[in-house]
C-alpha cells in the first residue's frame, strides 16, 4: 500500500486508511501541519482553556497544564514521554473511525487511539466526526489520572464479551456517558471530565449551565439503557460523586445478566426522567 508522504497536508489526510497497518495506526506527520493550522489550534485551546478553569474537574486541569500544548498541535510522541511515565500509557495515530474490535484492543494494551487531522476554519463550533483537538485536548489530559487509566484499560477488556453478546451498544454507552460526556461532583458543585463536553465551549456550558438539562446521578444499569444523541447536545448526563466511583461501581458488577435483560429493549430516550427519579439540582456554584 502507499504511504503518505509527510508532505501532504494533514487536512488532505482527513479519514485516508491508505497506508494505515493492520491496527489502523498511521504516523502522525507532525511537519505536515501548516502554520494556519497551529494557529487554529492555538485559538481552540484558547478559547476551551479559558473554560478549563471553571468548568473542568481538578483532574483534566492538572493533566492539560502537564502536556503544555497550548503553542501548537502536540507532538504524540512528546505526549508520549509523559503518559508512559506516568500512567504507562501511550497514543497512537489513527485516521478516524476505526473497528470495534480494533479499539477495544488498543484500550486493553493501554494505547489511545488519537485521530491526526485538524478541523478546517469553517468546522470550529461543530465537528461530526473526532478530530486531533477533540481527541488530544479533551481526551489526553484525563489519561493522566490514574482512576481513567484503569477504567479505560478494563473497558477495553471488556468489549470481547460486549461484542460475544451482541451488547456493544449497551457497553457504548458506559463510555459515550463518562468519557466522552461525563459529569463530577467536586468542590460543592459539578465539573465536567467527559470530553465530547470540554472539547466544544458551547456544551462545556451548557452541560453545567442550562437549567433544563437532566442531570441524573450515576448508576451503571440505568446508563447502559439510556439513548444518546450524536448530532446535538446531550439532554442527559450523568454525575459520579468521584472519579474513583467508575471503577468501584463497575468491577463488581457483573454485565452478562444486565446484557441479557435489556439489551433486546428499546433504550431509554435521552431527556426521559423515570418514575422515582430524582435528579441532580446543583451546577457550578
Amino acid at each position: 500500500m502507499k504511504t503518505p508522504s509527510t508532505q501532504t497536508t494533514t487536512s488532505g489526510l482527513r479519514g485516508e486508511y491508505e497506508g494505515a497497518g493492520d491496527d489502523y495506526t498511521v504516523g502522525q506527520h507532525w511537519h505536515a501541519y501548516t502554520p494556519e493550522m497551529h494557529d487554529r489550534w492555538r485559538r481552540l485551546y484558547a478559547r476551551q482553556s479559558a473554560l478549563v478553569e471553571t468548568h473542568a474537574c481538578a483532574a483534566f486541569r492538572e493533566g492539560l497544564k502537564r502536556l503544555d500544548c497550548a503553542g501548537g498541535i502536540p507532538r504524540f510522541e512528546d505526549a508520549n514521554a509523559i503518559l508512559e511515565a506516568a500512567t504507562g500509557w501511550t497514543l497512537v495515530g489513527v485516521p478516524g473511525f476505526i473497528p470495534d474490535a480494533v479499539f477495544f484492543d488498543h484500550l486493553a494494551h493501554r494505547r489511545f487511539p488519537v485521530t491526526r487531522w485538524l478541523r478546517e476554519e469553517h468546522e470550529l463550533d461543530y465537528l461530526v466526526e473526532p478530530d486531533v483537538f477533540h481527541d488530544f485536548f479533551g481526551h489526553v489530559p484525563m489519561l493522566l489520572d490514574p482512576t481513567i487509566a484503569d477504567f479505560l484499560e478494563l473497558y477495553g477488556k471488556a468489549g470481547e464479551r460486549a461484542m460475544a453478546m451482541d451488547a456493544l451498544p449497551m457497553l457504548a454507552r458506559i463510555y459515550w456517558y463518562t468519557i466522552e460526556f461525563g459529569l463530577v461532583r467536586e468542590d460543592g458543585g459539578l465539573r465536567v471530565f467527559g470530553a465530547g463536553i470540554i472539547s466544544s465551549s458551547g456544551e462545556t456550558r451548557y452541560a453545567l449551565e442550562d437549567r433544563a438539562v437532566l442531570r441524573l446521578p450515576f448508576d451503571a444499569e440505568r446508563v447502559m439503557r439510556t439513548g444518546y444523541m450524536i448530532d446535538a447536545f446531550q439532554k442527559t448526563y450523568f454525575v459520579l460523586e468521584s472519579l474513583p466511583q467508575l471503577i468501584e461501581d463497575l468491577v463488581g458488577l457483573d454485565f452478562g445478566p444486565v446484557y441479557e435483560k435489556w439489551r433486546a429493549e428499546t433504550p431509554i430516550p435521552a431527556g426521559a426522567l423515570l418514575p422515582g427519579e430524582a435528579p441532580f439540582g446543583e451546577m457550578i456554584p
